[in-house]
C-alpha cells in the first residue's frame, strides 16, 4: 500500500504552480510559431512574435508570463490503495501547496482571488483557495493535474443547453464572435458535451489540460465523430478571421479539445471555455517516493523570434502629448509610448466614480493623460516592477464616459476591444484606445523605468500607480473618431479566408 506523505503533496503542489507561471507547455510554443509562420496580417503576426519573445523572456528570467497569474484549478485522482501520513485535508494540503507558489518571496505570484464575491469583495492574499475537482479510482498513487486559469479567458465561457437536434458546430460560430478578444487569442477552445449544465462545464475545463495535437490528428485522419468535431470546429472558428489579439487574421484557435459524457434523451448541453495566450497547466504522479518536482525544458526549446520595428512606427511622449495630437494617429498604427502614465482598474475607476459624484477631488489629475488598465505583479531583485501585461478593458466601459468628461483624460490603454458604449464616448470626447498584447506581461515590464503607487493603496494590485515607461509598445486600437480594429480587422480576413477558399474551389 502507496502511503502519500502530507509534505509531498504540498511541496509538488507549489513546486507545480511557480514553474507553470513561466514555461508554457511547449506544445503550446510550437503551436503559437507554427501559426505566427503562417500568419498574413502584420498586426496579428507583430502580436504572436511578442507572445513568443515573452515566453522566452519568463522561461529565462523565471517571471510569470503573465500579470494574471490566475485562479488555481486542479484535478486529483487518489487511487483507492493510497494510505495518508497527513493530519491536513486533501485540499487543505493543496491549498497550503498553493499559499507556498503565490507566496514564494524569489517569484511572488498575483493574489486575486477574493472572498465573498457577491459582498465584500476581500483578497485572500495568497490566492487560495483553489477550485479542486477529486475523484476515487482503481491504483495506489496520487494522479494531479494543476492548472492557473486566468479571469480574461475564464469571463468567455459559454454554456448552452441545445436541443438534441441543433448543431452544436453552428452555435460555436455564432457565439466565438461575442466573446471580443479579451480571452487573449490565440488559444485553445475546450469544450463539454453531455451530462448535465455542471458536468459538461467541469468537461469542457478538463479538457484544456490535454496537449496540443489538433496537426497529428488532421495529419492521420478522424476516427469518430468526437475527433470529427474538433477538426470542424477549429476551421469553422479560424474562417471567422478574428485572429491574434483580435486584430484579424488567420489563427484564432490553435486546438480544440472535447470531452463528452453521456445526457438525457432530451437535453445536449454544451459549454465552451476557452484557454488563453498564457496557457498554464501541468501534471504530477505522487507514488510514495517523496514530491513529484517538475523537469525544466531546455532554452533551445524556444524559436528564435525577433520583434522588428516598422518605418511606421511613432514614437509618442506621454508628458507632452496632447488631445489635437492623438487626433492623426490611424487605426492599426503601432506606437512606441514614453513618459509618465497611471494605472486603473474596475475598483479604482469605481472608486473615482464615487469620488467625482461626491464631488470630492480625485487623488491624481488625469487632465491630458494616459490611464493604463493593468494590475501588476510585484517587483523582485533589481525590478522596477513585476509582469504588468493589459487587463481586459470592456470591463471599463461602463466607466469610460462619466471619467473621460469630468478628468480631461485623453487616452486609455488595455487588452482587446471596447464595447459599443465605450467607443461612442471616445469618438464623443475625441479620445483614444491603444492596445498592448495580452500574454506578454514580463516583455510590457521591460519599458517600465519607475513605479510607485499614488492612489488607493488598499486595493493591493488594483491601486492606482504611476509608470514612467520608455518605448512601450502599443497599438491604436480605437481612434478619435471611433473606428475600431477589432470590428474591422476581422471583417476583412474573415473575407480574405473566404475568398482564398473560393479560388481552391
Amino acid at each position: 500500500m502507496t502511503v502519500i506523505r502530507q509534505q509531498d503533496v504540498i511541496d509538488s503542489v507549489a513546486d507545480a504552480l511557480q514553474f507553470i507561471s513561466y514555461y508554457h507547455p511547449l506544445d503550446f510554443v510550437q503551436a503559437v510559431h507554427k501559426a505566427y509562420e503562417m500568419e498574413l496580417n502584420p498586426a496579428a503576426k507583430d502580436a504572436m512574435a511578442q507572445i513568443l519573445i515573452n515566453s522566452r523572456l519568463c522561461a529565462m528570467g523565471k517571471r510569470p508570463i503573465c500579470q494574471d497569474t490566475g485562479i488555481v484549478t486542479v484535478f486529483v485522482e487518489v487511487g483507492m490503495e493510497v494510505r495518508w501520513d497527513a493530519t491536513l485535508s486533501l485540499e487543505e494540503m493543496i491549498n497550503e501547496g498553493v499559499r507556498q507558489a503565490y507566496t514564494h518571496p524569489d517569484n511572488p505570484l498575483r493574489a486575486s482571488i477574493l472572498a465573498d464575491p457577491a459582498g465584500a469583495r476581500k483578497n485572500t492574499r495568497d490566492n487560495t483557495p483553489a477550485v479542486i475537482h477529486t475523484r476515487i479510482v482503481p491504483g495506489n498513487t496520487v494522479d494531479v493535474r494543476v492548472a492557473a486559469k486566468g479571469g480574461g479567458s475564464e469571463n468567455k465561457s459559454k454554456l448552452v443547453m441545445l436541443n438534441p437536434s441543433d448543431s452544436i458546430v453552428d452555435w460555436i460560430v455564432k457565439t466565438v464572435p461575442t466573446m471580443g478578444a479579451g480571452w487573449c487569442p490565440p488559444g485553445m477552445l475546450g469544450l463539454g458535451i453531455g451530462g448535465t449544465a455542471e458536468k459538461a462545464a467541469v468537461l469542457a475545463k478538463e479538457s484544456l489540460m490535454d496537449p496540443i495535437d489538433i496537426h497529428e490528428l488532421r495529419k492521420r485522419g478522424p476516427t469518430n465523430r468526437i475527433e470529427e468535431l474538433r477538426l470542424e470546429i477549429m476551421d469553422a472558428v479560424n474562417r471567422l478571421g478574428i485572429g491574434a489579439q483580435g486584430l484579424g487574421g488567420l489563427t484564432t484557435v490553435l486546438d480544440v479539445k472535447i470531452k463528452d459524457y453521456p445526457t438525457h434523451a432530451a437535453s445536449l448541453p454544451v459549454a465552451m471555455i476557452p484557454n488563453c495566450a498564457a496557457t498554464r497547466h501541468t501534471h504530477f504522479t505522487l507514488t510514495g517516493e517523496g514530491p513529484a518536482l517538475q523537469t525544466a525544458p531546455a532554452l533551445s526549446s524556444w524559436p528564435e523570434v525577433s520583434w522588428e520595428l516598422g518605418d511606421s512606427v511613432r514614437r509618442v511622449n506621454l508628458d507632452t502629448v496632447t488631445a489635437e495630437d492623438t487626433h492623426a494617429w490611424q487605426p492599426g498604427e503601432t506606437l512606441l509610448l514614453s513618459g509618465t502614465m497611471y494605472t486603473g482598474r474596475d475598483a479604482a475607476h469605481k472608486r473615482m466614480t464615487q469620488m467625482l459624484q461626491q464631488g470630492e477631488l480625485l487623488p491624481v489629475d488625469l487632465r491630458g493623460k494616459f490611464i493604463y488598465y493593468v494590475g501588476p505583479v510585484d517587483p523582485v531583485r533589481d525590478e522596477i516592477m513585476g509582469p504588468a501585461g493589459p487587463t481586459t478593458a470592456t470591463r471599463m466601459d461602463k466607466f469610460t464616459d462619466y471619467i473621460l468628461e469630468q478628468t480631461g483624460l485623453i487616452g486609455m490603454i488595455g487588452k482587446a476591444e471596447r464595447g459599443p458604449v465605450a467607443i461612442e464616448a471616445i469618438r464623443k470626447h475625441g479620445a483614444v484606445y491603444l492596445m498592448a498584447v495580452g500574454g506578454a506581461a514580463y516583455l510590457v515590464s521591460k519599458a517600465i523605468t519607475e513605479a510607485k503607487v499614488v492612489a488607493f493603496e488598499d486595493l493591493g494590485m488594483e491601486a492606482i500607480y504611476a509608470f514612467t515607461v520608455k518605448d512601450m509598445p502599443v497599438s491604436v486600437a480605437v481612434d478619435a473618431r471611433g473606428e475600431s480594429v477589432h470590428i474591422t480587422g476581422p471583417k476583412i480576413w474573415q473575407a480574405n479566408i473566404e475568398e482564398q477558399a473560393l479560388e481552391l474551389i
